[in-house]
């Protein structure tokens, strides 16, 4: 008998098998298709921030790759005359979200982990060296066409096959350019010492330059310089007009490239490659029974190493719904949503990574210098982490939409470990939590009081927003913020007609 699948996904990358591992969890039975026999075995992304490892935490592969990964310190921009102009430390600060800000891993190895975690799934499948060539669709399923003529069927078809993404080219989807088009060389070192620098002025003594990624601004070669896992470390370099791609990537010139920073340390290039690094947005995330995520939907200039992390974003969003749609929870009126809340919060960033793109990647001296002037009179610069907008729909009440906290509690453990995961009620006052919208959606309902919140975090979040209730859900964002018993009630019955839920006693 050929097998229905409740979804099938298209790319075995990172966000792909992160999504299978979702769907593993909550019990959908999904296929995962790749063209490739096995993982890139080279470093792509090499940076996620805290709210991917609390991803990983829900899929129960924290654990597993936390020991893979460096903690970094934050970011610090050098200006072009090799002074600090901006320097975003996350050095002892308090963690309300209860993992560093930034995390540098391999990328093999992320995914190794990702799908030695699909073994667990006996209704997950992986099928390597199968390419799709076709994605169609009608009112009951959607169908992927493989190369050797096989047609698969599913209630939902989601591509995560990168930028030259074939199912967004089935679907005929169209990306929007946000007008960001720069040539980088990236290199990519194994290094058995510590990186040298070049004579740097203002930087403070509490800044560990091993330990952060740095941003030459200098309009001689803007440069990132970033600090990996173990003794992995990365370069890269912006080509300048008229320089060939070809020839930049030679050994000799990497090498000439490198060199400064290496002196006398022993190292070796491990790869070198050159990129073009764009800002676009797939003009439709999804159509019909066939979605997008990952890099399929959306592609990130590197300056905040935000483009992994949209990915998995993405997949934690979609998951939830296709399981409540599956369960027979929701209606289809739910995935409407999806685009709504990634694409807006997706370009959220892209800007602000343009934005700062324009201001790295400054050639002219004297605009140079009037940008170092502009920069460091600024105060108030927000971390990486903090630029990630809340999320903005119809299924998100007017005062929510923000990532919730994930505060350490007074026995070691983080909150998410204590209170169990999924969609979550969290209660500051006695405000009655009998809905069937909760029912629906198997929410937990907890109370603060009843909580270890061993530095405050979760009294001081309740006492800023003057909040009596929070609805968390399993992506960890807040759907809605009440007041008291009247207000959860009001906005519990508006979130169950535009989540398009099945409540009992209604059609």
């Amino acid at each position: 008998m050929t097998v229905r699948w409740d979804t099938i996904i298209v790319g075995a990358g990172p966000v792909g098998v992160f999504l299978a591992n979702l769907l593993g969890k909550a019990g959908l039975r999904t296929l995962v298709l790749d063209r490739d026999t096995a993982p890139y075995a080279l470093p792509r992304a090499v940076h996620i921030d805290h709210e991917m490892v609390r991803l990983l935490a829900d899929v129960g592969l924290a654990e597993e790759m936390l020991p893979l990964m460096r903690a970094g310190d934050g970011h610090i921009h050098i200006g072009a005359d090799h002074g600090m102009i901006r320097f975003m430390s996350s050095r002892g600060a308090p963690r309300p979200y209860g993992y560093a800000n930034d995390y540098f891993f391999n990328q093999p190895e992320l995914e190794q982990v990702l799908r030695r975690g699909l073994g667990r799934f006996g209704h997950v499948t992986l099928r390597l060296g199968e390419e799709v060539t076709g994605v169609a669709q009608d009112d009951s399923q959607a169908t992927v066409t493989l190369a050797s003529g096989q047609t698969l069927a599913a209630d939902y078809v989601v591509g995560t096959d990168g930028a030259r993404s074939t199912v967004r080219k089935a679907l005929g989807i169209h990306l929007d350019d946000l007008n960001f088009e720069e040539p980088w060389l990236v290199v990519d070192a194994e290094v058995d010492g510590r990186i040298t620098y070049p004579d740097l002025t203002g930087i403070p003594e509490s800044a560990d330059l091993q330990n952060l990624s740095l941003m030459m601004c200098d309009p001689w070669r803007p440069a990132t310089i970033v600090p990996g896992r173990g003794n992995h470390r990365r370069w890269e370099f912006m080509l300048l007009p008229g320089e060939s791609e070809t020839v930049m990537a030679r050994p000799d010139v990497v090498a000439d490239l490198v060199r400064p920073w290496v002196r006398d340390v022993p190292h070796r290039i491990i790869r070198a490659t050159t990129y073009r690094f764009h800002g676009l947005v797939a003009e439709n995330w999804h159509v019909g029974r066939v979605f997008l995520a990952g890099d399929a939907a959306h592609q990130t200039p590197p300056f905040f190493g935000q483009g992994l992390c949209h990915g998995l974003r993405d997949a934690a969003g979609l998951a939830w719904r296709l399981r409540l749609l599956q369960d027979g929870i929701a209606g289809p009126g739910l995935l409407d949503s999806y685009q709504t809340e990634r694409d807006t919060q997706v370009r959220h960033v892209i800007g602000a990574a343009v934005e700062a793109g324009r201001y790295i990647c400054e050639l002219d001296p004297d605009k140079a210098a009037a940008r170092d002037a502009r920069l460091r009179a600024q105060t108030g610069i927000r971390s990486a982490a903090e630029l990630i907008a809340p999320l903005r729909s119809d299924i998100i009440c007017d005062n929510a939409g923000e990532r919730f906290i994930n505060p350490a509690a007074g026995d070691g453990r983080m909150l998410d470990d204590v209170t169990g995961r999924g969609w979550r009620l969290l209660r500051a006052a006695p405000v009655p939590a009998v809905s069937p919208v909760l029912d629906s959606l198997g929410a937990v309902t907890i109370d603060l009081a009843a909580l270890p919140d061993r530095e405050g975090h979760l009294d001081a979040w309740f006492d800023s927003r003057d909040a009596a209730a929070a609805l968390v859900r399993p992506d960890f964002y807040v759907a809605l913020i009440a007041r008291d018993a009247d207000d959860l009630d009001a906005r519990l019955t508006a979130l169950g007609t535009a989540m398009d839920l099945r409540l009992p006693g209604t059609a």
